[in-house]
């Protein structure tokens, strides 16, 4: 891993950018030995040069050039924001105080966010005022309830997670660079995903990898989605929004899938030659919680024809709830084509004939805008989008 010293990191960008030891002591008023040291000090840590010393200057080795561009994506990260609050932190903050405000931010309570960095909650506390005392403001406001964060400290720890998340993908990176392995990708899956085009990318992307961490991590598209703000979660796939949540992730389609309706292959309904919008709604239904593109789909099929929605309802986005509650009673249900169609290709269930090709729901790929991922997350991306059905 590369050191976490925030100050030498900044000392090696601006070696980069000076192409000089001299130049870069007086910029940050140091003496040539101290940078010099940290200079080496990166080095060894980071597993090899990051420049090529000449009479002419100091030039980025090709490892020099992977740190660089995560050391740069970081701080022009952090920089804004640090120069809101004060612009002494450029110069002062810490790592370890980075990691102690995302923690309080978080857990809104120096025990636990002490406990959650394995340190004394005295030690937590101190890294905090620490930073409040630099920046001459307070960033948390302790109430009766916790202690919560300002706006500022809020806009502070997004900037601080997003930077450890380019610090770690400089880790990856250079461990690639070594024909070795750091790191993991880590995905937000929905649930059309994890039935239909995660199972077969993984497999193939596991005879490419055979040992690379991979992580998928379920949720609700809100949760998800948050996590991948947070940097979390490298990317997500499933369902698109229509338009995208927030201006700072960016969509990417893959195909498109439509509704399919459901029942167990005996049930009346199956077994007729056309269905219609008062035949639906004679039965109970099993279908996605409210929010959710198929939700708004399946309540569209009724309301366009101007019909209320049924209300016998049982939420749920899992097809092995469902398939059960269809197959022991006659609740129908609604779910994705692309999902639903092992189950009929398998008998398990039947699809009601009822028209839903107009209701047309694009599944993809979501990232953050300013995303630069590795190669390997791009191979993973890449393997999903070869093997979606219209790849």
């Amino acid at each position: 891993m590369i050191p976490r010293n925030l100050r030498h990191l900044r000392f090696f960008a601006a070696v980069a950018e000076l192409k000089s030891l001299t130049a870069t002591s007086e910029r940050w008023h140091l003496s040539q030995p101290a940078v010099t040291q940290a200079i080496n000090k990166l080095e060894r840590e980071a597993g090899g040069p990051l420049f090529d010393r000449t009479r002419h200057g100091f030039f980025l080795t090709p490892r020099g050039e992977i740190l660089l561009k995560r050391v740069e994506s970081a701080f022009a990260l952090l920089d804004p924001i640090l120069g809101e609050i004060s612009p002494r932190l450029r110069v002062s903050l810490t790592y370890a105080q980075l990691q102690a405000l995302i923690a309080v931010s978080e857990s809104e309570n120096f025990t636990l966010a002490a406990r959650r960095l394995g340190l004394a909650q005295p030690t937590v506390h101190r890294a905090v005022a620490q930073i409040e005392q630099e920046a001459a403001r307070t960033l948390f406001e302790r109430t009766s309830f916790g202690i919560l964060s300002t706006r500022l400290c809020q806009a502070l720890a997004q900037a601080a997670r997003l930077a450890i998340y380019e610090f770690d993908q400089a880790d990856a990176e250079l461990a690639q660079f070594d024909g070795s392995e750091a790191g993991a990708v880590v995905l937000g899956a929905m649930p059309l995903a994890r039935s239909i085009l995660l199972p077969r990318a993984l497999a193939r992307f596991r005879q490419q990898y055979p040992t690379f961490a991979v992580r998928i991590i379920d949720g609700t598209y809100d949760a998800l989605l948050g996590d991948l703000r947070r940097g979390s979660i490298d990317f997500l796939v499933g369902a698109l929004r229509e338009p995208a949540p927030i201006e700072d992730v960016v969509q990417e389609r893959l195909f498109d899938d439509r509704l399919a309706l459901l029942a167990r292959p005996d049930h009346p309904l199956a077994k007729q030659t056309s269905v219609c919008i008062d035949d639906l709604l004679a039965y109970p239904w099993v279908v996605p919680r409210l929010g959710t593109p198929t939700r708004t789909q399946f309540e569209t099929l009724f309301t366009s024809e101007g019909k209320a929605t049924p209300q016998r309802l049982i939420e749920s986005g899992s097809l092995l709830l469902m398939r059960g509650v269809l197959s022991e009673s006659d609740h129908l249900g609604c779910i994705s084509r692309h999902q639903s169609k092992p189950e009929c290709d398998h008998g398990l269930l039947a699809q009601i004939p009822f028209s839903t090709d107009h209701l047309i729901r694009p599944i993809g790929l979501t990232y953050r805008g300013n995303w630069q991922p590795t190669r390997i997350q791009q191979q993973l991306m890449e393997i999903i989008s070869e093997l979606s059905p219209d790849g």
